[in-house]
């Protein structure tokens, strides 16, 4: 039996568990702060600043490059940190992911450029992103498994998703500090201004360390501690169970592949190919962010109700359904549409992304949690992560500005639907007081 039940009396503290949420969505926020903090800078400052001896085309590849290391690292990361919080705590990997990423962060703050110390500057600038790679690698699904463990059986899809809302407010938070300090003259922004948003990191992280250093350890992991555990569980995940590691990477898909393709694809497709205004498309991303913290929160409140497998499922084939008519939309230039367009494709990736904390929670037993969330949510990014330039090279070779990104995302949306439906004729049916889940067959 791959489920289990945290002690409903610890399980049920209010107050417990408002210091869990708060700490699940506190590191989250920080996660999705950083993604989208260093996407702004590659494009803005990196480039400029830290490339300096290469063209301008070079450049840009090389800041993009140095971003894209990140999600390299992630799943490392995934294996290390998930290790350490199916053997040692699931506390103990997530001070450790939030200090590791608040001060990579900050530090890029502080971290001289190309003027200053030369090619030292680039190189420390790769560091501390493959830093911040590694402990993002950990970081979401020790959230996610925290939550999940100290929540009461019957709430359990609704406090999984809470650790979601960390990307719109991510989001959020950072494209309103880049907004501020763009208000500065251009001589000011690269002197000082650029570095603002990232030495924000620090008070940030003393928040999110004074919540994390509060929250008690999980239950249903001090429960198993008695339990003989030897050799490292991603090795063990991969070893005996495969077929439920693939699901559970198929399941993630379309959240995360859809994600970026609705905002990371849509922005520079929409500002390069289309010559849409940037503030129109740093707008509907600003827009759909809102919609998002709205959309996550709804649809979270409705999981432990319908079961994550079946919003997964009906999302994916949404999510299919309105590709073409979204990339039709912002095809248009017309600036209503293409808000409308992002916000409606955001939403819908966004209320499977809801569903896919209790989803992987229910996929994998205790002593494996950890490290199975992490392994396929970090895999999955890494597959997500290039379908915006899958949809860039196929857009060029064709020169089919809605059939190359439609096809992908519908074809992406296909394999979640189907995985999802793989789950749910794999999981056992919850029992009337319990949400955890069973093994697959």
């Amino acid at each position: 039996m791959m489920g289990d039940r945290a002690p409903l009396g610890i399980a049920a503290d209010r107050a417990r568990l408002r210091r869990v949420a708060l700490s699940a969505l506190a590191g989250t926020a920080m996660e999705w702060y950083d993604y989208y903090l260093f996407g702004l800078a590659a494009s803005l400052v990196f480039n400029r600043l830290y490339f300096t001896d290469l063209n301008a085309a070079a450049a840009a590849l090389a800041a993009f490059a140095t971003f894209g290391v990140g999600f390299v690292a992630r799943p490392f990361g995934a294996a290390l940190f998930g290790w350490i919080g199916d053997r040692i705590g699931r506390k103990p990997a997530l001070i450790l992911t939030v200090t590791l990423i608040g001060l990579a962060t900050g530090l890029i703050g502080l971290l001289p450029d190309f003027a200053a110390i030369g090619v030292a500057a680039p190189v420390l600038l790769v560091l501390l992103r493959l830093t911040q790679g590694i402990a993002v690698g950990g970081e979401w699904s020790g959230a996610v498994t925290l939550a999940f463990e100290h929540a009461p059986p019957e709430r359990r899809g609704w406090y999984a998703s809470l650790p979601q809302l960390g990307s719109p407010v991510g989001a959020l938070l950072s494209s309103g500090a880049f907004a501020l300090v763009l208000r500065s003259s251009p001589s000011q922004f690269d002197d000082w201004a650029w570095r603002l948003p990232f030495l924000a990191a620090f008070p940030l992280l003393g928040v999110a360390f004074y919540l994390r250093r509060a929250m008690h350890e999980s239950p249903v992991f001090e429960s198993g501690r008695a339990e003989p555990q030897s050799g490292a569980p991603a090795l063990e995940i991969v070893a005996q169970v495969p077929g439920r590691l693939l699901l559970a990477i198929g399941t993630a898909l379309i959240g995360i592949g859809g994600y970026y393709m609705f905002t990371t694809f849509a922005v520079g497709y929409g500002v390069r190919v289309l010559k849409i205004p940037e503030t129109t498309m740093v707008n509907s991303t600003l827009t759909a962010s809102v919609a998002e913290l709205i959309v996550i929160a709804c649809v979270g409140r409705v999981v432990d109700r319908v079961r994550p497998w079946r919003i997964t499922f009906c999302g994916s084939l949404v999510c299919a359904a309105i590709a073409w008519p979204a990339f039709l939309m912002i095809e248009s230039r017309q600036t209503s549409l293409v808000l409308f367009a992002v916000a409606a494709g955001v939403c819908t990736v966004s209320a499977i992304y809801a569903a896919s904390g209790a989803l992987l929670s229910e996929l994998f037993p205790a002593r494996l949690r950890y490290s199975g969330i992490a392994l396929a949510y970090n895999l999955a990014g890494v597959v997500a992560g290039l379908l915006p330039f899958l949809a860039t090279a196929l857009l060029g070779a064709t020169g089919n500005h809605v059939s190359a990104p439609a096809g992908i995302v519908v074809s992406v949306a296909i394999v979640s639907a189907l995985a999802a439906w793989r789950v749910r004729s794999s999981i056992a049916p919850r029992e009337p007081s319990a949400t955890s889940g069973s093994a697959l067959a």
